[in-house]
């Protein structure tokens, strides 16, 4: 059998391997180390690789229970108990009623401070409020003191707990499908309905993403678990994938509303 790693994209395979080598470090040290802000591939990946070595414990962190993005602690189970909080949450708040602001915006805002991605996790949209963040501790300071505006708005910002995260579950529609493949352009197009020849369009354009990876091939297969992301159509989980007697598939579509 093939291992893991043989199925691995080289970037996701690098960062994987990094948090294997962290964590023997940790392991050895007997202390906790901690990733950035992960993407869900990469944590995903990497709690399967650190889930066969017994004297290793993972513990991945996002804020809150639906967190997209997560820090990941590794190292000795003993270290991890006494672990401090590696995860802080902002309040950005301003008067949006007028200009509404979306993700990218926020993003764009707190990275246009000189941040890096990695070292912000979810942002939870407030509507005309303004929104919430999850970052590393050691960065609350400077967001505070540099992010004064998003978009044409001025904003403040304050650092809340954790408790004070306003989140709800996501809203999905799930329907079915029958197609007689697997392929992205077949069950994206029935996910988000629209045409074929429009789902190839959007992939020629590189807009579109499977598990946060942009795809280029039309002809990609997908499996139950996988996410579809289409830029300007939101998202799309593959769910149960059955055969038919006439050799096509019943497949479950979860669309995120």
């Amino acid at each position: 059998m093939l291992p893991l790693a043989f199925f691995l994209c080289p970037g996701l395979l690098r960062e994987t391997q990094r948090i294997l080598y962290m964590s023997r470090r940790a392991s050895s040290r007997r202390e906790a180390l901690h990733t950035d802000f992960l993407t869900p591939p990469i944590l995903k990946e990497s709690m399967l690789l650190l889930e066969k070595l017994a004297d290793i414990k993972a513990v991945g962190q996002g804020g809150y229970p639906q967190a997209e993005r997560c820090r990941l602690s590794v190292g000795h189970p003993e270290a991890l108990m006494n672990d401090p909080d590696i995860i802080a949450a902002l309040s950005i708040t301003g008067n949006f009623a007028f200009q509404p602001c979306s993700h990218g915006d926020f993003l764009g805002s707190i990275l246009g401070t000189g941040i890096s991605r990695e070292k912000v996790g979810d942002i939870i949209l407030q509507g005309e409020k303004g929104a919430q963040i999850l970052t590393v501790p050691e960065l609350v300071d400077f967001i505070m003191s540099s992010l004064d505006k998003v978009g044409n708005v001025s904003v403040s910002c304050a650092r809340i707990p954790l408790l004070a995260l306003e989140y709800e579950p996501p809203r999905t529609r799930t329907f079915n499908t029958i197609e007689a493949s697997l392929r992205v352009d077949a069950l994206a197009s029935a996910g988000f309905k629209i045409s074929r020849s429009k789902l190839v369009d959007l992939i020629s354009n590189r807009d579109v993403r499977v598990n946060w990876t942009t795809i280029t091939k039309n002809n990609t297969i997908l499996k139950t678990g996988d996410i579809v992301s289409v830029s300007g159509k939101g998202r799309l989980k593959i769910g149960e994938i059955n055969s038919t007697k006439k050799g096509k598939f019943a497949v479950e579509l979860i669309r995120y509303l």
